[in-house]
């Protein structure tokens, strides 16, 4: 045919394809153009076309559709040409396309309304702006409406390309979004000058713009804003108001998100104040300091005052920040000060010093002169004053004589080649830095010179003393004798420049006096020289030495003599003893105890009287101490149950010792033994084992007698005798008994503990004249050592030692079953409590009345199975818990093996009404056989026999003639059968006639 060269297009339309062909050689009538759905044929439209159109639009089509489209050309002669072809129509592209970050940092979810028509499928493509690169490209189901897209960066702009696709056309929506940002860290505003601050943060890659905003907090204006973009992480803010506190808030920015982020505050430095200078106020002691104000702002000014060399803060003064001046007041005369500015903004200071000044000294206090006791010196003297140093000058008659400076901290200077008894006048002034204070004066004179070589002795008289001295210059002495003690005056004496002695009677014994002698010139003396001695003392009389009962005391009394004593010396000795015992008591003392002296000795004592360094002794007396009771008296038992050991400590003293033994019960001395001083024990024999004893020691001294403490004490008991230990019937209990050794005691203890365990032991007591003890609640099958003591007192015995056993417990809940087997049966039970060696367990077999088999098992087995046993015989088992010697049984169980079947069964009829059943047995046979007989037809049964074990055959009696049965055997044992496969045979029709 005449082809037509048919094509489609759409144009970009969705709803219209343009159908173009050629027009065949000879032209057409006419065209025939029939629009078809692809793949149901349905016709949809059906148009005619004149004879020189060569293309058609066909409208209102389903976009993204597959169409048939079918040209006829009508030719001449009424024939005809055709040719088809297929087309799509591009689909609709997606409406409310939204791509949307729902405030995810990380997501962005994709969301669109389906198009008109059909599709295949759709194609997501998402870019990143900036860079312009593809992040993911997905395809999704025609039916799909939504997708998320996750793990993008934060603050980044997205754009989203969603391609309908319909055959190999496609019409695309797009739409972008941001990512919400991220907020910057670490945000930190520091300052870097006094008018510049340095901000930083950190995490600043999540945003695409980060807006900075800088504010004044002093006036709340905004000084600077700055938006940044992606990557800055610092900035620097520059011209800025010195010492001023700034805000700075950050926020970051994508797209249509902003983000508050963090704040910070912080100040610039302050300018430091100059031109800072301290000088003297108008006000006596006072200082002004000043200095220029600096540029910018400040919080307070910090105005510190230093004092000294070494600068030692003294002052702290707070100004406001607008201040230039502070006075300082009260300050310390003739001082250096100098002063420090701190200008401080927030945190930060700013500091200026200036050069030191003085304030104005003043003279110094406390000035004297003297001549310390010299005629040819003075010494001036004053008080520290504040300032550099001092300006001294010595004068006589108003005529300068000497003049010195010294500096600071020097109090005191000596005139030394001056005139013996001359007046001068000393000025003395202090100087600080620039300034001199006026003068203090003061006038004294030098001394004379005193006599020499003065002296005061008794001569060993107690009623006067003698006064010498040496004369060294012209004139008068004059004198005064004092008491010492008393201070109280006593005589005044003046001699002429020729006399060098004189003699002071009529004193009192063992005084102390002390006489001072000066030479007199004009209205001053020389310096006093002094001299003291005492009068001889008188010695005490009445002494004695007496016993105070106490064991360590001896009281010493004396009578005091005429005069005065300084104190009283005692000394007290023992001739048994090297030490001695010195002390010293008052005046008014007359008698003194001495303590902590050896009890039970001699001792003599001599009491002297001191006055000064003079002293008088008595006669000696003589005491003896009380012994001490002898300590820490310790009876413990000796060496056998027969004997007792005393031992004691000695306290000293004493000639010897009596030692003292009763029965405690009685108190009756049974015994008295004595011992030499120095021996500090003793063993005391035959006494009887395990009783209670009383010793008493008496020490003796001279006339006194003490007694010890009563010590109590034990022989130690004697071992019960013939110990023994038997299980009682019941398992858990054990029957302790034994024999009473000679003696006394005040019970029996008993030790129970299980042999192999860990556990403490079980004790137990009993009486004195108990010979047994039963020992309940213990393990069954278990052995316990036991162990016996004798006590009395805190004292045992020996331990008899034995070990016992209790009875095991029997086995419970013993069962005997078959396995389903003709030569095996398994045997169990449950595990007794307590302990045992083994298990004894005997397999009996009833047929024979025999015991079979005995196994030994382990402690802990709890089953046995029994193999090649006889089969169809009854058995029964017995198990035995076994612990040494004794044993426990549990019931006897019985059971049976499985029968075997017979063999060879065999069939006869012997008769019209009779059958021979016949069969044999293996092994053991069986206990009995049963035979059932059953009519072949119908099934009836017909007879049933139960035989012996013996039998082997059975005849089958009044059966009918000529019919057939069906015979089964089975062999039985207890409970059990086995059968054989069952045979049919049939009787005889009839028996022979016979003859």
């Amino acid at each position: 045919g005449t082809i037509l060269n048919v094509s489609v297009s759409d144009h970009e339309r969705p709803d219209s394809l343009l159908l173009s062909w050629d027009e065949p050689e000879g032209g057409a009538k006419g065209y025939l153009l029939a629009l078809s759905s692809l793949g149901s044929g349905t016709l949809l439209q059906n148009v005619s076309a004149g004879p020189n159109t060569t293309s058609f639009w066909f409208h209102g089509l389903t976009p993204g559709t597959r169409y048939e489209i079918e040209v006829t050309a009508t030719l001449a002669c009424m024939d005809t040409t055709s040719q088809s072809i297929t087309a799509q129509t591009r689909p609709s592209p997606v409406h409310n396309l939204s791509l949307s970050s729902g405030g995810s940092r990380a997501s962005l979810r994709a969301a669109w309304a389906h198009g008109h028509g059909a599709r295949d499928g759709y194609s997501l493509a998402l870019w990143h702006s900036h860079p312009h690169s593809l992040v993911r490209n997905v395809s999704l189901l025609p039916s799909t409406s939504s997708f998320l897209f996750e793990g993008l960066l934060p603050g980044s702009q997205y754009v989203l390309k969603v391609s309908t696709l319909a055959g190999s056309s496609q019409a695309s929506a797009s739409v972008q979004q941001w990512t919400a940002p991220s907020i910057p860290t670490q945000l930190r505003l520091s300052p870097a000058s006094s008018t510049s601050l340095v901000a930083s943060w950190a995490d600043a890659a999540g945003a695409a713009w980060l807006h900075l905003e800088l504010r004044n907090l002093l006036t709340q204006k905004v000084s600077t804003t700055l938006s940044a973009r992606r990557g800055l992480t610092s900035y620097t803010f520059q011209h800025l108001h010195p010492g001023t506190q700034y805000w700075l808030g950050l926020s970051a920015t994508a797209g249509p998100h902003t983000l508050v982020g963090p704040n910070a505050t912080a100040w610039t430095y302050p300018l430091s104040p100059g031109n800072v200078t301290l000088s003297s106020a108008e006000e006596q002691n006072s200082l002004e300091a000043r200095w220029s104000i600096p540029g910018g702002q400040r919080d307070s000014c910090l105005v510190t005052l230093h004092e000294g060399e070494h600068s030692i803060p003294v002052r702290n003064v707070s100004v406001g920040g607008d201040s230039d001046h502070v006075t300082f007041h009260g300050l310390s005369p003739g001082q250096q000060y100098s002063v420090q500015v701190v200008v401080v903004a927030g945190p930060y200071r700013a500091s200026a010093h200036s050069t030191a000044a003085w304030t104005e000294p003043q003279a110094p206090p406390g000035v004297s002169l003297s001549s310390q006791g010299s005629p040819h010196s003075l010494l001036a003297s004053w008080e520290e004053a504040t300032g550099e140093g001092y300006l001294l000058l010595l004068s006589l008659a108003e005529h300068p004589v000497k003049n010195s400076s010294v500096l600071r901290g020097v109090t005191s200077f000596t005139f030394e080649g001056l005139h013996p008894g001359t007046l001068y006048t000393f000025e003395v002034s202090t100087v600080a830095g620039p300034y001199t204070s006026s003068p203090r004066c003061i006038s004294n004179w030098t001394y004379p010179l005193p006599l020499e070589q003065l002296t005061l002795s008794n001569g060993g008289h107690s009623a006067s003393l003698q006064a010498s001295w040496r004369a060294v210059s012209s004139g008068n002495y004059t004198g005064t004798l004092w008491e010492t003690k008393s201070q109280e005056q006593v005589r005044n004496v003046t001699v002429g420049s020729d006399w060098t002695n004189v003699t002071l009677e009529n004193l009192v014994p063992g005084r102390q006096y002390t006489l001072e002698m000066a030479a007199v010139a004009g209205p001053y003396r020389s310096p006093v020289r002094s001299a003291t001695n005492w009068t001889y003392p008188l010695a005490p009389a009445g002494v004695t030495l007496t016993n105070t009962r106490r064991p360590m005391g001896l009281s010493a009394f004396w009578d005091k003599a005429a005069g005065d004593v300084d104190q009283f010396h005692l000394q007290l000795y023992s001739k048994s003893h090297a030490a001695q015992r010195n002390i010293s008591v008052g005046p008014n003392t007359h008698n003194f105890t001495f303590l902590g002296l050896s009890p039970g000795t001699q001792y003599f004592l001599k009491v002297t009287v001191l006055a000064g360094p003079y002293r008088s002794s008595s006669h000696f007396a003589t005491e003896w101490t009380y012994p001490l009771s002898l300590a820490n008296v310790s009876v413990q038992p000796g060496r056998n149950p027969q004997e007792l050991h005393v031992s004691w400590v000695e306290s000293g003293g004493g000639r010897d010792h009596l030692v003292q033994l009763s029965v405690a019960e009685s108190l009756s001395i049974i015994r008295n033994v004595s011992v030499p001083r120095g021996v500090t024990q003793l063993d005391l024999e035959g006494l009887v084992p395990g009783s209670r004893y009383r010793v008493e020691i008496i020490s003796q001294a001279g006339p006194h007698r003490i007694s010890s403490q009563t010590a109590i004490g034990y022989t130690v008991p004697l071992p019960p005798r013939s110990l023994a230990a038997s299980p009682l019937s019941m398992a858990r209990a054990l029957a302790v008994l034994w024999e009473a050794a000679p003696g006394q005691r005040d019970g029996y203890l008993l030790s129970v503990l299980e042999e192999g365990s860990s556990a403490p032991p079980r004790n137990l007591e009993a009486g004195k004249d108990s010979t047994n003890v039963t020992v309940p609640q213990l393990d069954p099958g278990t052995c316990y050592l036991v162990r016996v003591w004798a006590v009395a007192g805190p004292y045992r015995s020996l331990p008899e030692n034995i070990t016992g056993c209790t009875v095991p417990a029997a086995p419970t809940n013993l069962s005997l079953t078959n396995p389903g087997s003709s030569s095996e049966l398994y045997t169990s039970w449950n595990k007794p409590p307590g302990r045992r060696d083994h298990y004894h367990v005997t397999l009996y077999s009833l047929s024979t009345q025999s015991r079979i088999q005995v196994q030994t098992l382990s402690p802990d087995a709890l089953n046995i199975t029994w193999t090649h046993l006889e089969a169809g015989r009854e058995f029964a088992v017995q198990v035995t818990a076994v612990k040494g010697s004794l044993e426990a049984s549990s019931i006897n169980v019985t059971q049976w093996t499985y029968p075997l079947a017979p063999v060879n069964l065999t069939v006869s009829s012997p008769s019209a009404s009779a059958l021979v059943v016949s069969w044999a047995v293996l092994g053991g046979g069986a206990e009995g056989f049963v035979v059932d007989v059953g009519d072949a037809a119908s099934g009836n049964p017909v007879g049933h026999t139960v035989l012996g074990g013996g039998a082997r055959s059975h005849i089958l009696r009044s059966l009918s003639p000529g019919t057939c049965y069906r015979v089964a055997l089975r062999a039985t044992a207890g409970p059990f059968h086995a059968s054989t496969p069952s045979l049919t045979h049939c009787t005889r029709e009839c028996d022979a006639l016979l003859a």
